[in-house]
């Protein structure tokens, strides 16, 4: 997917890029498949901002969209190549031999007239979903399950890919896109290929009423605030951080520090994305 350049009409145009949409071949989207989504603005279910820097933007219908792939041993047609606001990734909608119709993530080279299918024999090409045991390994994949019958959790972003690396037992080897390589289950499904929109991570903004418009509100530098709202705060005029490392707004350190606390899969991870943990 190519992007396009704006003319510097104005200080927010210049550098300003976007996607080009040309592989979008529906503009409106399948009325069965959309669900109310209420503007959350980074609160949980209690009301408390667990996510800062959220809210406001543009409303905003949430697409139903099958990540478990359950419909086995049946045929279906990709119809439409589609937005999805709610994610980078592209959708594609999917009718199936008997007439219902899906979305599915988009992988890179899906075509409109495409035919996919979910099956533990079904074609390696991209779109088809399989599990690991069927896949060869040196596959790229997508959409992976971390758990037997619960959908793909894993590797959904735009641009990316995961590479099947080796089956020992009842596990397979995925090196995921941040280089980690972990344990799945074999038997867990998989869609083949890489995810479309491969340009997105190259998108420049440009300006802040683009960010706002995604629902991201403007970030204050701590060295910016008062001691008591940071510990980056306070000093006279430009006053460099002063402690032992950069900190969180609660102190804690920002940088190299492990936040990882399920000891329980630990021995699922052959090899961290960062050596030395």
């Amino acid at each position: 997917m190519p992007l396009k350049v704006y003319k510097p009409t104005s200080p927010g145009r210049r550098g300003m890029t976007g996607a080009t949409f040309d592989e979008i071949t529906k503009t409106k989207p399948e009325k069965s498949l959309l669900r109310p989504l209420k503007n959350k603005a980074g609160r949980n279910n209690q009301g408390r901002r667990t996510v800062r820097h959220r809210g406001g933007g543009a409303k905003r219908m949430y697409r139903i969209i099958d990540f478990k792939r359950d419909k086995q041993n049946v045929p279906g047609e990709v119809i439409a190549i589609e937005y999805d606001p709610n994610r980078s990734a592209r959708l594609a909608l999917v009718k199936y031999a008997d007439g219902e119709r899906r979305y599915i993530l988009a992988p890179v080279g899906l075509k409109v007239g495409a035919n996919i299918q979910a099956s533990g024999d079904a074609e390696i090409k991209p779109g088809n979903n399989l599990p690991l045991r069927a896949i060869p390994t040196g596959t790229a994949i997508h959409n992976i399950e971390l758990h037997l019958g619960k959908g793909g959790q894993l590797v959904r972003g735009a641009g990316a890919a995961a590479q099947l690396m080796a089956k020992e037992g009842d596990y397979a080897l995925v090196r995921m896109p941040s280089s980690e390589i972990r344990k799945i289950h074999i038997e867990c499904h998989a869609t083949i290929g890489q995810v479309g929109n491969v340009d997105h991570q190259h998108i420049k903004l440009g300006k802040a009423g683009r960010k706002r418009h995604l629902r991201i509100r403007p970030t204050v530098r701590g060295s910016a605030m008062t001691p008591r709202d940071h510990p980056h705060g306070g000093g006279e005029g430009r006053s460099p951080v002063g402690l032992p490392g950069p900190k969180t707004p609660w102190g804690k350190p920002a940088l190299g520090y492990v936040t990882r606390k399920n000891k329980r899969t630990d021995n699922m991870i052959v090899r961290r994305r960062k050596s030395g943990r």
